[in-house]
């Protein structure tokens, strides 16, 4: 009996044992997922998809917490889990060692704002009791709520809802709704004056951290003006900042936080890191989607002015011309093929007319392969009788050649183009070397009324207005239109430009209302 009871006793013991050794192991994994943000949402949810990126910033917002600094800048692409990550996770996380601070997660609008705190809320009600953090009963408004450690969170849009609230972290989730808002001067300085009369007067002494990711919008909005007040970390000043482009570019933007090499994709939570094309793919599809306005500001965090391209809106408005009647002295077609990291190849018709003008006639430009641009190349030759098709000497010569001629080739067996028709002269156009060299000249005819727009050409216009003369290519459109006034006007290609401040429409009575100024000679005549 009593050995019989000595069994059952250390039985009993073995299970207490076991049972301490699984509590305290439950611990310890508890505590292991404290680490970082990231590793706290992904322990605690199946479905949170852990990236390189979201690691980088998790890193950051660790060494926010720690005081190493206490403004934190991201700065990425729109959609790649960074606002779940820092307006989410992050305030959550950091109410797990700091129980008692209080929170303010800030966004453009009260229905952003809401949907963070709602989220805050939800983890904490599910998490929460494994670390002893609870919501005080009574205060559970998706706005506004407290701890059982004497903190808080308050979810409210900038401008509003921080009065009386002090802070201890703050978290900035895209204070810009939209292009619209941030290219507006006085929405930005009601961004900006939040910022100085609300948002920095509600930081308490003892921790004051501060954390603001958006996608850039504008050389001025609340990155800009935040790291032109008060500069970067590295070089003197207050804000620690995490750039992640969507493709990498160290030569422009400094070392990569991920070790990038230039050219490589961002990785992104819904396509699996290792699929390094599938990358690739989507975000050249996003390029070939985006003007490259958008493309530099929003996917490449590196807006740049509406006025420093080469030409305004208003002047490409100004040539456009429907209903003046000028004979065609030479009709052409110009190419810039798809290749070189862009999708989109150029094809653009038009002519020289009697006027000793370049009209732009048609734009065929769109994503295509050689197969596809060569035909489309061919087919708006054929439709508009012209008479030569223009590529450029620099940049894939004998490849364009041969493409034209098997495409002219393969129309004709279809019964497309009829047989006996010959195919236009394919010329070789020597265009500058650097895009800025290429471009300058041709903005320049633009001022000058040298050329004009049959019409009005969406696409074409808002590459021109929102190129920058700092990117370092340039849109298949703007390449092809260039080389077809390179074509029809040799000239224009030879001598020197003059840099002068570009009017924002041709000169009135510059060279008369009915002819360009005169060349050495005319083509076509």
């Amino acid at each position: 009996m009593t050995a019989r009871h000595d069994l059952d006793e250390l039985g009993h013991l073995d299970d207490v044992a076991l049972f301490r050794r699984a509590v305290a192991a439950k611990k310890a994994a508890a505590r292991d997922l404290l680490r970082d943000p990231a590793t706290l949402g992904r322990g605690l949810e199946s479905g949170y998809r852990m990236r390189p990126h979201l690691k980088v910033i998790s890193d950051a917002l660790v060494g926010l917490e720690r005081g190493e600094y206490d403004r934190l800048l991201v700065i990425t692409p729109a959609q790649v889990g960074k606002s779940s990550l820092v307006a989410e996770w992050f305030p959550f996380w950091w109410l797990l060692l700091h129980g008692e601070d209080r929170v303010a997660v800030t966004s453009y609008s009260d229905d952003l704002a809401l949907r963070r705190g709602k989220t805050i809320r939800r983890y904490i009600h599910e998490y929460g009791g494994e670390y002893g953090l609870s919501l005080v009963p009574g205060s559970e408004a998706a706005q506004d709520y407290d701890t059982n450690h004497g903190g808080g969170v308050r979810s409210v849009s900038l401008g509003a809802g921080l009065t009386g609230f002090s802070v201890n972290c703050l978290i900035v989730d895209d204070p810009h709704k939209d292009r619209a808002e941030a290219e507006s001067r006085k929405m930005r300085e009601r961004v900006h004056d939040w910022w100085s009369s609300a948002a920095l007067k509600r930081l308490q002494p003892d921790r004051n951290a501060v954390v603001a990711i958006q996608t850039r919008w504008h050389p001025d909005d609340f990155a800009g003006r935040r790291l032109e007040e008060d500069g970067r970390l590295e070089e003197g000043g207050k804000w620690k900042v995490v750039h992640l482009p969507a493709i990498a570019n160290p030569s422009k933007f400094g070392p990569d936080p991920l070790g990038r090499r230039d050219g490589d994709p961002l990785t992104h939570p819904k396509i699996p890191s290792r699929k390094r094309k599938a990358l690739k793919a989507w975000w050249a599809a996003d390029k070939a989607g985006s003007s490259p306005r958008d493309w530099h500001a929003l996917s490449q965090g590196d807006p740049q002015p509406s006025e420093g391209a080469l030409v305004s809106r208003e002047l490409l408005r100004s040539i456009r011309d429907g209903v003046t009647v000028v004979e065609p002295q030479k009709i052409a077609v110009s190419i810039d093929p798809s290749g070189g990291g862009r999708d989109t190849a150029g094809v653009i018709g038009g002519f020289l007319g009697a006027d000793n003008r370049v009209w732009i006639t048609h734009d065929k430009s769109k994503a295509m392969s050689s197969a596809e641009w060569s035909r489309t190349a061919c087919l708006l030759a054929h439709e508009t009788n012209a008479a030569v098709i223009y590529v450029e000497w620099n940049f894939g010569r004998d490849m364009c050649t041969l493409a034209i001629g098997t495409a002219w080739k393969a129309l004709q067996d279809e019964g497309r183009i009829p047989d006996g028709k010959f195919m236009p002269l394919i010329d070789a156009v020597h265009a500058k070397q650097g895009k800025l060299l290429r471009a300058e000249p041709i903005a320049q005819q633009m001022v000058e009324d040298r050329v004009r727009l049959r019409g009005a050409f969406v696409d074409l216009e808002n590459e021109w207005a929102t190129w920058q003369p700092t990117d370092a290519d340039s849109p298949g459109r703007i390449d092809a239109s260039c080389v077809l006034v390179y074509g029809l006007i040799p000239e224009v290609n030879q001598g020197a430009i003059v840099h002068a401040p570009l009017p924002t429409a041709p000169q009135p009575g510059q060279f008369g209302r009915g002819a360009a100024a005169p060349y050495g000679r005319r083509i076509g005549k």
